[in-house]
């Protein structure tokens, strides 16, 4: 075993660069820093295609809102994402003047982009719902309002035992 108060073990331990040195990198590492810039908006063409690729792909397979609301077509949901995505883009975009509001632009993109996908799946969902039949139609609201529902039946039930 190696004796830790031997001369190779302290060698080993012990930083190979001298403190002015590591200090002069830290310098010049902060200088470089303070003259970076970090903007999250507007966001890269990449970053507006990988959300139009999320959008597609939870618009057109199998998801919590398909479940309720249905699946689309991949290339009607692909234009739709491309609107979605567009209007939140200019509504975000429009919603602040500077660019240091960043964070805020971005959350507002989101929440647009979140609002404006539930509401074109809902529109989609009524106009099928309106364009069957009317006994198809009782029976898809029930079954729509029984999944919303089931907390609010099962505690009513209990309320009457």
């Amino acid at each position: 075993m190696a004796d830790p108060e031997s001369p190779t073990a302290k060698d080993s331990a012990a930083p190979t660069t001298e403190p002015h040195h590591t200090q002069t990198q830290v310098d010049d590492t902060a200088a470089k820093l303070s003259n970076l810039t970090f903007k999250i908006w507007p966001p890269t063409q990449r970053t507006r295609d990988a959300v139009l690729n999320r959008l597609v792909e939870t618009l057109s397979s199998e998801s919590v809102l398909s479940k309720r609301y249905g699946t689309i077509p991949k290339e009607e949901a692909s234009a739709a994402a491309k609107l979605i995505e567009e209007e939140a883009f200019s509504v975000a975009g429009a919603s602040f003047s500077t660019d240091e509001d960043g964070i805020e632009i971005l959350q507002v993109y989101s929440k647009e982009i979140s609002k404006r996908m539930l509401d074109t799946v809902k529109a989609r969902a009524a106009a099928a719902t309106d364009s069957t039949p009317s006994g198809s139609a009782e029976v898809d609201s029930y079954n729509v309002g029984t999944a919303v529902g089931e907390e609010d039946s099962s505690s009513s039930v209990k309320a009457e035992d």
